[in-house]
C-alpha cells in the first residue's frame, strides 16, 4: 500500500523486536526467568503465547493471574536486559538512520509494552532519545498491548494530529491490535512472528530504513 507523501505527520514505534532487534534477547531472559521460578518455557511458547504482550501480562500469563511477585519478576527482568544491551547495540545502524531521516520531517514516539527502565538507556546508548516527542511504556498504562490504551496515550504527545494520520509500527500480533483499535494506519515489522499473524496490518515491512521513511514522509 502505498501513502502519499506527507499523508503521515507523526509515527509511533514499537521498541522490542521493532526499534530494537532483540526479541531473541528478550525469549531467552524469559526462558531462564521462568525455568528458575519453576515453570519451564520454550523459545516456541514464547513466540507462540507471549510475544507482544506486555512484561506484567507475561508474568501473570505464564506463571498464574494469582503469581504473588509480578513486580519483583519484572524488575530482574528489566535489570538482566540492561546488563546484556543497554549499549544500544540492538538498535541496528539503518534503523537509527530512519529514524533521524524521519525526526526531521514529523514528531516520533515509541509505545512499548516493556518498561521504561530498560527502554531509556538502549535509545539513549542509540543516540535516538533526543528525537522523540516521548515514550509510552508498561508503567504508562493499566492495560497493555493488544488493548489500545498505550497507543491512546502516544497519539497525546502529537496535540491535534488525527490517528489517521499517524503511522504505527509494530511486529508482533498484539501490538498490530493496539494500533490499529487506536485508529492509527500500522505497518507490521516481519521476523518476530508468522507473517500470517500480522494480516491485520496495513502492510508488511521486512525492516525500518531511509528507504522505508522516504517512501512514507516524502
Amino acid at each position: 500500500m502505498a501513502y502519499a507523501a506527507h499523508s503521515v505527520k507523526a509515527i509511533v514505534f514499537d521498541f522490542n523486536g521493532t526499534l530494537s532487534d532483540d526479541e531473541p534477547v528478550l525469549c531467552e531472559i524469559f526462558i531462564e526467568l521462568f525455568a528458575r521460578r519453576g515453570r519451564p518455557l520454550s523459545a516456541q511458547e514464547y513466540y507462540d503465547q507471549l510475544a507482544g504482550l506486555s512484561d506484567p501480562e507475561i508474568v501473570l500469563a505464564w506463571l498464574g493471574r494469582d503469581y504473588p511477585d509480578v513486580d519483583g519478576a519484572v524488575a530482574e527482568r528489566v535489570q538482566h536486559y540492561r546488563d546484556t544491551v543497554a549499549d544500544g547495540s540492538t538498535v541496528h545502524e539503518h534503523v537509527r538512520e530512519a529514524v533521524r531521516y524521519a525526526a526531521e520531517r514529523v514528531p516520533l514516539a515509541i509505545c512499548s509494552g516493556a518498561a521504561r527502565a530498560e527502554i531509556e538507556p538502549v535509545v539513549e546508548s542509540a543516540g535516538l532519545a533526543p528525537l522523540l516527542r516521548g515514550i509510552v511504556s508498561s508503567d504508562d498504562v493499566a492495560e497493555g498491548k493488544p488493548h489500545p490504551e498505550g497507543y491512546l496515550k502516544a497519539l497525546d504527545l502529537f496535540g491535534d494530529v488525527r490517528p489517521e494520520e499517524v503511522l504505527g509500527i509494530d511486529d508482533t500480533e498484539a501490538g498490530v491490535a493496539s494500533a490499529k483499535s487506536a485508529g492509527l494506519r500500522t505497518f507490521a515489522k516481519t521476523g518476530t512472528l508468522d507473517p500470517h499473524r500480522l494480516a491485520r496490518a496495513d502492510e508488511l515491512i521486512d525492516r525500518i530504513d531511509v528507504e522505508l521513511m522516504r517512501r512514507v514522509l516524502g
